[in-house]
C-alpha cells in the first residue's frame, strides 16, 4: 500500500478514536449530570413514600384513637324528636334516630297522643318496627299514647303505638306504686308485645346485665345509649333517707322511679331523665359517671322546680335543653309561677345557658287553649358531630318569647345573653 494512503488510514482511525472518545466522553457526562440524579430522586423519591405512608398510618391511628369530634373516621348520625303532640296536656315523647335504629321514649299524654305519634313515625319507620322503645315510669302523661284508643278500623283494634308497630325491645320501669287503669291497660298493651315476640326488660335488668338484658345499646360508630343506675330501680324511700340522710328537696314515688338514660357520640352526651326529682337526680349523679357536660338535655320533668335541681346541673353543664310540656297551665300546678316550666328551674338554668325551648304553650286562665310554641324540635348530629336544629314552628329561644316576657322574670344571667 503507498505510504500516502496509509497515513490517511491512520488519520482515519485517529480521528475515529477521538470521535469515540468525545462520544464517551459526553456520555459520561450525560450520565453524571442527568440520569443518575433522575435515577437517585426516584430511589429517594420511592423511600420516601414508603416513610410517608408509614408516617399517614400511624397519623390516622393515633387521630382515630384521639379524636372524637368524628372528623377524620365519622360517626353513625343520631337525631333526636321532641315531640309536640298536639293537645293541651303536658306529656313527653321523643323519637330517637340513629343509625338503621328507631327508639321511642315515652308516649304521653292521652290516649289520643297514640294516633299523634304513628303519624309522626310513619314518616321516618316505613318497616313498621321499632327496635327499642322506653317507658321511663307509670303515669299516664308518659305511657298513655303506647295504648292509644279503640278504633276497629285498624288492624290490632287501637291507635296505640304497641298495636300499631313491631318492638324489638321494651325496657320499662322497675318499680311502681300505680294502680290507674291506664296503667292496667298499658299492662295489657305490654302483653300484647310479648306475645309477638318482643323481649321486655327492666332498667334494673339492664343495670345488671340480668336475664339477656343490655346496659350499653351500640347503634354504629361512636353512637350508643347507656341505660344509668337510679336508686329508686331497687329501693324505697326509707332506704334513701338511711343512706343519704343530708340530702333534702321533693320525693315522688313514680316520678323518681323514673329511667334515665345517655346517649353518646364520640364525646358529645345527650341526656334523659324521664320526671326524676331531687333525690333520683341525687343518685344519678353519685352513682354514675356523668360526663362534665352534655350537649343536650331532655330538661327533667317537664321543667317542673322539683328536677333539673342544681346538683344535677353542675354535674352535667347542659349547653342546651328541651322541655316537652305545655308552658303556663294548671294541669301540675297550684301557682302560676309553678307552671311548667318553673320560675325556680329556669332561675337555676340561667348560668349554665339560655338554649331553652319548649315544645308547647298553654294558659293559666284557659285550660282548653295550648297552641306551639317552639312546636316539634329536632336536634341531629351528622356523621361528623356536627349539630343542627329544626322547629316546625320557631326557633326563639324561651327567654325571647312573648309567653316568657309576660309570665315570667328575666335572670340575671340572661339579660346580657
Amino acid at each position: 500500500m503507498p505510504k500516502r494512503k496509509r497515513k490517511q488510514k491512520k488519520l482515519v482511525y485517529a480521528l475515529l478514536s477521538l470521535l469515540l472518545i468525545v462520544l464517551l466522553a459526553v456520555s459520561v457526562y450525560v450520565a453524571y449530570t442527568f440520569i443518575l440524579p433522575l435515577f437517585s430522586s426516584s430511589l429517594s423519591s420511592g423511600s420516601g413514600n414508603e416513610g410517608s405512608s408509614s408516617s399517614s398510618s400511624l397519623n390516622t391511628s393515633t387521630n382515630s384513637t384521639s379524636s372524637s369530634t368524628g372528623a377524620e373516621d365519622g360517626f353513625t348520625p343520631i337525631s333526636f324528636h321532641f315531640l309536640d303532640l298536639n293537645t293541651q296536656y303536658t306529656g313527653d315523647c321523643t323519637y330517637i334516630k340513629a343509625g338503621d335504629y328507631d327508639i321511642l321514649i315515652d308516649a304521653g299524654a292521652r290516649k289520643g297522643s297514640g294516633a299523634v305519634i304513628c303519624e309522626y313515625l310513619n314518616q321516618y319507620v316505613p318497616d313498621k318496627k321499632l327496635e327499642l322503645v322506653i317507658a321511663t315510669h307509670a303515669h299516664q302523661d308518659h305511657i298513655a299514647g303506647f295504648v292509644g284508643n279503640q278504633d276497629d278500623s285498624l288492624p290490632n283494634g287501637r291507635t296505640g303505638v304497641f298495636y300499631n308497630f313491631a318492638v324489638d325491645t321494651l325496657i320499662q320501669f322497675p318499680l311502681t306504686d300505680a294502680s290507674t287503669q291506664i296503667y292496667k291497660d298499658y299492662l295489657e298493651a305490654v302483653n300484647f308485645l310479648k306475645e309477638r315476640g318482643t323481649e321486655v326488660y327492666t332498667a334494673l335488668d339492664c343495670v345488671k346485665e340480668n336475664n339477656g338484658a343490655k346496659r350499653i345499646f351500640n347503634f354504629g360508630e361512636g353512637t350508643s345509649m347507656e341505660v344509668l343506675y337510679n336508686y329508686f330501680y331497687d329501693h324505697d324511700r326509707t332506704d334513701f333517707k338511711n343512706d343519704y340522710p343530708e340530702v333534702g328537696g321533693s320525693f315522688s314515688e313514680e316520678n323518681d322511679y323514673s329511667i334515665s338514660v345517655l346517649f353518646h357520640q364520640g364525646k358529645k352526651s345527650m341526656l334523659f331523665t324521664g320526671d326524676s326529682e331531687a333525690w333520683s337526680e341525687h343518685s344519678l349523679v353519685k352513682e354514675n359517671n356523668l360526663p362534665a357536660n352534655v350537649v343536650l338535655y331532655k330538661g327533667g320533668h317537664h321543667g317542673s322546680y322539683t328536677a333539673t335541681g342544681e346538683e344535677l346541673l353542675k354535674a352535667t353543664s347542659p349547653d342546651a335543653i328541651v322541655f316537652e310540656c305545655t308552658a303556663g297551665t294548671k294541669e301540675y300546678a297550684s301557682d302560676p309561677n309553678h307552671s311548667f316550666p318553673a320560675q325556680e328551674t329556669i332561675d337555676r338554668i340561667a348560668p349554665y345557658t339560655d338554649r331553652v325551648y319548649v315544645t308547647q304553650e298553654g294558659s293559666w286562665e284557659d285550660s282548653r287553649f295550648y297552641r306551639p310554641m317552639n312546636g316539634t324540635v329536632v336536634v341531629e348530629y351528622d356523621e361528623v358531630g356536627k349539630e343542627t336544629w329544626k322547629f316546625s314552628n320557631n326557633s326563639l329561644k324561651l327567654k325571647d318569647t312573648e309567653w316568657f316576657k309576660n309570665n315570667r322574670q328575666m335572670p340575671l344571667a340572661w339579660q346580657n345573653a
